[in-house]
């Protein structure tokens, strides 16, 4: 199945219960910008990133492989959007300070994708791809979220998974990177944001197909018997790891 395929199913959901990105990230990624007419969010999916930046930038283009996808968010009038390979962006040349890739770039980090990156944006603009793996609750939750990842899915995630749980360390730009400070999502969530979030898991999705059952059924037993009241809140963490730099310089 292609990667787009993958992320065109129930868009909605996937909008609903995907995470936040903490706001003094945008900020930070706007100061590190010598300009902030135009920012690229490649792979935007529903604009997680795509909305966030249009704080900060005159303009904001969200490019995804699939339209579903940029059409699961609510609002977009501050972003243009454009279905499009992440490899054949129809961008002209140095139009971008800033290009941004948000949970993405083990998808397509490939030589012909940095190329075009490089191409798009201008001479002194800011890459920068950031992923984030497991989820961190407490000892007793992040027990029962390892063995969904790692033992109940194992086989079933795509091509790419292993590199968003190195933290992208075995992805090497042709370009030197930059340090970027410790940034975490962070959010309250009851269990029934933290089960929406699961179902949104790539890797469920291939087991349900297979199996013709949920996966999360006993997990989500065993997790609401530690849980208590399901309504009750509890935090969550992701801490993010970058790759990021100047292209062009």
């Amino acid at each position: 199945m292609s990667v787009s395929a993958l992320f065109s199913i129930r868009s909605d959901h996937y909008a609903q219960f995907r995470p936040v990105y903490p706001a003094d990230l945008f900020e930070w990624l706007a100061d590190h910008c010598s300009a902030t007419q135009c920012a690229v969010d490649i792979a935007a999916g529903t604009g997680q990133a795509s909305h966030p930046l249009s704080k900060w930038f005159e303009q904001v283009v969200a490019c995804d492989a699939s339209l579903d996808q940029l059409r699961g968010s609510a609002s977009w009038k501050a972003v243009q959007r454009i279905a499009a390979d992440a490899e054949k962006l129809p961008l002209r040349d140095g139009v971008a300070d800033l290009v941004v890739v948000a949970q993405a770039l083990h998808w397509f980090a490939t030589p012909d994708f940095f190329r075009e990156a490089r191409r798009v944006l201008a001479p002194n603009g800011l890459f920068s791809a950031w992923c984030y793996s497991l989820l961190r609750i407490a000892p007793e939750f992040d027990a029962l979220i390892d063995h969904l990842h790692g033992d109940i899915l194992r086989g079933y995630w795509p091509s790419g998974r292993s590199s968003v749980d190195s933290g992208y360390r075995d992805i090497h730009p042709p370009f030197q990177t930059i340090r970027v400070p410790e940034f975490v999502i962070e959010t309250q969530w009851n269990l029934h944001q933290l089960m929406g979030y699961l179902h949104t898991w790539s890797a469920v999705k291939r087991w349900q197909r297979t199996h013709g059952k949920d996966p999360l059924d006993q997990l989500g037993s065993e997790l609401s018997k530690r849980w208590g009241n399901p309504d009750h809140q509890r935090s969550v963490r992701w801490p993010l790891h970058f790759i990021a730099g100047y292209p062009g310089r």
